[in-house]
């Protein structure tokens, strides 16, 4: 008997109890996707030659021509305020984007679609939320799982041809109905049931599905022609134990007999289309399901598989909105307000806060632009869409909420003028859809990326699920020097394996020894605590966000290298540190509470002499804010997405820079003549351009007011 089999046998025991059990739903949604570069982030072996060649992200000509005038032209079409007000887009709005297939970017040409790319997807996205979050939520549904991706993916060919060129023009408008009263964040645990059935239907016998279902927080129910429907399916004429056939997906025309769509909900009071679904014994022909009757039981992997790239678009596209805004809005008022004589921008406080936000901008946008480029290339990174769909939306609400601190009583005022109560009062809806972050965070990322991403782990679940002691010898063995491999780089150093940019050659050495110190940590974890870590959720979360941020370390080193973009050096250096500190600060967290006999001292020899590179310093971060102050093109390239209103206080804010921008420095001077004279036309009748400075004063004077209303 070879050592290997021997060693599995001895094993087997002890990691059958050791190993955490997994029910089919489970294991389908962490086997849903692909894994990328977090797979060699987990394993502690980052290959920047392979991160580097992924290439920037492409948008094709015709991409950035929709992007250029028919996105354009539907944000100078939205303004925010009015919009909130009347609980509902314009007609000409909602005409507009059927015209233009808003709805079916995702939808291939061949089927009436415009057929774009992850890349394109997600910027138009991003582009409409910096103006109207309740706009790119309508665009954002129909092209996810609402449900074109799956018909796409599954569908049957008839049902393709049906629908397709019906929802790429705007004739059907679809909504999808997963999440019930009784089932939010256990989406697998559905309690809606379809029975197997036949009725009569002119004539014939038809065989289907009666179900009986509830469900809530429905994005475009209310203006649905189409309702997709996860159900589970029940077979009652098969033996006891039997009968669940699993969790099923279908597509039901409305109206519907014994289908209502109920009272409207109102997330955070916003505009966009949300309500509940009901329905008492409504008939679903086999041909309504997605994929015919073959793919019946076949929903949730089916739902997961489009969520693992799903994840990475349409809510990463919102929070990047929100932060690009923030920034945008907390750098142009932090020029155009004066307070004690000086800009407010200028202040150390202010400015600190303004270049911690450009920093994490920078990592979390390349993080985003970084997968997109990997989607549009094949990939499906669950797990890192996992990351970004946390990530990127926690960066938003904390971008718009250092935003609103510096928009002080500005920011509280709503009205028309207001620059980011919008924005501000959507983030928590981005928080909470698509998994509610905290269960994202503490479950999904690290649970998920243990089992996809870690070199052996999946084979020694497999091995003994399958009870073959030799192959799980063979994954035990390659384990034991997976673990000694990085616990000797975690003390003396990985070795670079590719070429980063040289420039950035001391963080890409931090960030790889740092990845071998966390694949470290991982197995120690896992190795110490077993299958009871699945459920120390305090734990597998920092374990995640440690992942989290060398997966946006590693894309800042990526997005230098797309952009060759040298002036952006300092953002990129400043987020790599940030990103990279947050990485290691995780870990010792974690280290304290770890409960296990002797933490402290592993986690002391685990991290010793990992601090190469100082965190961000007071002196950088106002460097940083220095450069976005006097360089707007640096700020423009932060903020690409960042459109212009039809009008608003963000409008107003674009007015008032533009002609500031004209003035240049004499808008101190203005300034001061204004506190002198207290007469707007007095002072700039003693400037050099007396109607530039006038009509500069009246507009910053236009982002300084806030609204009123009638009692």
């Amino acid at each position: 008997m070879g050592f290997a089999k021997l060693l599995g046998r001895v094993a087997m025991a002890p990691f059958s109890k050791a190993l955490p059990t997994m029910g089919d739903t489970e294991r389908a949604a962490l086997e849903a996707g692909s894994v990328g570069f977090e797979g060699q982030l987990f394993a502690g072996r980052p290959d920047f030659d392979r991160l580097i060649g992924m290439g920037p992200g492409v948008i094709t000509a015709q991409e950035q021509a929709f992007l250029d005038n028919e996105v354009t032209t539907l944000c100078a079409m939205l303004d925010d305020f009015a919009i909130d007000e009347a609980h509902d887009l314009p007609p000409e709005v909602w005409q507009f984007m059927r015209e233009k297939r808003f709805f079916g970017m995702i939808i291939p040409e061949v089927w009436g679609g415009l057929g774009f790319g992850h890349q394109a997807h997600a910027a138009v996205v991003t582009r409409i939320a910096t103006v109207c979050v309740p706009a790119a939520v309508t665009v954002m549904v129909p092209n996810s799982l609402g449900p074109a991706e799956l018909l796409l993916r599954y569908g049957t060919e008839a049902q393709k041809q049906h629908y397709l060129p019906r929802l790429a023009d705007g004739h059907e408008l679809p909504c999808f109905g997963l999440t019930a009263p009784y089932a939010g964040s256990d989406a697998a645990s559905i309690p809606d049931r379809g029975v197997l059935t036949d009725r009569e239907i002119d004539g014939q016998r038809v065989r289907g599905f009666s179900i009986t279902f509830s469900k809530r927080y429905i994005t475009l129910a209310p203006v649905a022609t189409v309702v997709g429907l996860a159900f589970q399916a029940i077979d009652n004429s098969r033996p006891e134990g039997q009968r669940e056939l699993g969790i099923t997906c279908a597509l039901i025309p409305v109206p519907q007999a014994g289908m209502q769509i109920g009272r409207r909900h109102r997330p955070m009071d916003s505009a966009f289309m949300n309500g509940p679904i009901e329905g008492q014994e409504v008939f679903v022909p086999m041909d309504w399901l997605i994929g015919g009757e073959a793919q019946v039981g076949q929903g949730w992997r089916m739902l997961m598989e489009c969520l693992a790239a799903g994840r990475a678009i349409s809510l990463p596209a919102l929070g990047a909105a929100t932060q690009q805004a923030a920034l945008f809005v907390a750098n142009g008022y932090g020029q155009v307000r004066e307070q004690f004589g000086l800009p407010i921008g200028r202040f150390d406080a202010i400015a600190g806060i303004i270049a911690g936000m450009a920093a994490e901008l920078y990592a979390t946008d390349a993080a985003r632009r970084y997968t997109a480029a990997a989607l549009d290339k094949g990939e499906q990174p669950s797990v890192a869409s996992a990351i970004l769909k946390v990530q990127l939306t926690e960066a938003g609400r904390r971008a718009v909420n250092h935003a609103m601190d510096i928009l002080g009583g500005k920011g509280i005022i709503n009205g028309p003028s207001n620059l980011l109560a919008s924005a501000y009062r959507h983030m928590p809806i981005a928080i909470t859809v698509e998994g509610a972050n905290i269960l994202t965070r503490s479950l999904i990322i690290f649970g998920q990326g243990a089992v996809r991403c870690h070199p052996f782990v999946m084979q020694e679940m497999q091995a003994v699920a399958q009870r073959d002691a030799e192959a799980l010898g063979h994954a035990l063995l390659g384990h034991a020097g997976h673990a000694a491999r990085n616990f000797w780089h975690s003390l003396f150093g990985a070795p670079l394996i590719g070429t980063p940019p040289e420039v950035l050659r001391a963080e890409a050495r931090l960030l790889a020894r740092l990845s071998a110190k966390y694949a470290l940590t991982c197995d120690l974890a896992m190795g110490l605590l077993g299958g009871k870590l699945k459920r120390m959720e305090l734990l597998s979360a920092r374990l995640g966000d440690c992942l989290a941020h060398l997966y946006m370390a590693s894309a800042c080193l990526w997005r230098y290298t797309a952009d060759a973009d040298s002036e952006m050096l300092s953002f990129t250096r400043a987020a790599l540190r940030v990103q990279l500190d947050a990485a290691e600060e995780v870990l010792r967290d974690l280290y304290a509470n770890l409960p296990a006999p002797g933490h402290r001292l592993v986690g002391a020899l685990v991290l010793s002499r990992t601090a190469q590179l100082a965190p961000l310093r007071d002196a950088q971060r106002l460097e940083l804010a220095r450069l976005l102050r006097s360089h707007p093109k640096l700020l423009a390239r932060l903020c690409p997405d960042v459109s212009t209103p039809k009008q608003g206080g963000l409008l107003d804010l674009m007015q008032a820079l533009a002609l500031s921008a004209q003035l240049g420095e004499q808008t101190t001077a203005l300034n001061k003549l204004v506190r002198r004279t207290r007469s707007f036309e007095e002072a700039a009748l003693n400037t050099a351009n007396p109607a530039l400075s006038l009509a500069y004063l009246r507009a910053a004077n236009r982002v300084i007011q806030v609204d009123d209303f009638a009692p």
